[in-house]
């Protein structure tokens, strides 16, 4: 049995969805539409009569309200919000960064609607393990102390304002996905002792 929707149904079906974002293959596949040039026709008509807003080429969402983490995760996928963005939430850094960091395969920069986000690659075999990593309803994002790692991982040097909100424990759990990485390693050692002696 064809379960498309029919004509009137197809932005129902969208605006009903939980997520706010959209790629041009989600929706295909929302729909039951196995030719994705029909469904991105339909995407760019529906755009012009202002029933959905085209974010960028593929992209959609349902108005300007959309989740801006779960954007910086949808573009080039898999991905998850970490870096100074977690960080900087949790206390770890106190400066404000109005960027939005993600993990993704690649390193990009763009922004959209005023809005700049900042991907970094990581390795794929640490990006696609979900230890450290929290499942929102429409995105993933780094723990605290997954996004401290990642940053120690992507960084020779870096300087943490206060590690006293990080778990330690949860840490050494996190830190076999980097593969035995003893730079990090001694480098972590470093952290962890100045910060239970004080000094951070």
């Amino acid at each position: 049995m064809d379960n498309k929707p029919t004509k009137g149904q197809y932005i129902e079906v969208l605006l009903r969805s939980p997520k706010t974002v959209f790629t041009t293959k989600d929706i295909a596949l929302l729909w039951g539409e196995k030719n994705e040039a029909k469904a991105r026709v339909r995407l760019s008509n529906y755009a012009k009569i202002g029933k959905l807003v085209r974010v960028r080429r593929g992209i959609y969402a349902k108005d300007k309200n959309y989740d801006r983490y779960e954007l910086a995760t949808r573009i080039y996928t898999p991905a998850y919000i970490s870096f100074e963005t977690v960080l900087a939430k949790a206390g770890i850094v106190f400066q404000f960064y109005g960027q939005i960091f993600a993990a993704s395969y690649l390193s990009r920069e763009f922004t959209i609607d005023d809005q700049i986000y900042i991907l970094k690659k990581i390795k794929n075999s640490i990006l696609t393990n979900r230890t450290g990593i929290e499942v929102k309803e429409n995105y993933f994002i780094a723990s605290p102390e997954r996004a401290f790692l990642d940053v120690v991982y992507l960084n020779k040097d870096y300087h943490f304002d206060n590690l006293s909100n990080i778990d330690w424990n949860e840490v050494d759990k996190i830190m076999p996905i980097y593969g035995g990485n003893r730079r990090m390693e001694v480098k972590v050692k470093k952290y962890r002792t100045a910060t239970e002696q004080g000094f951070n």
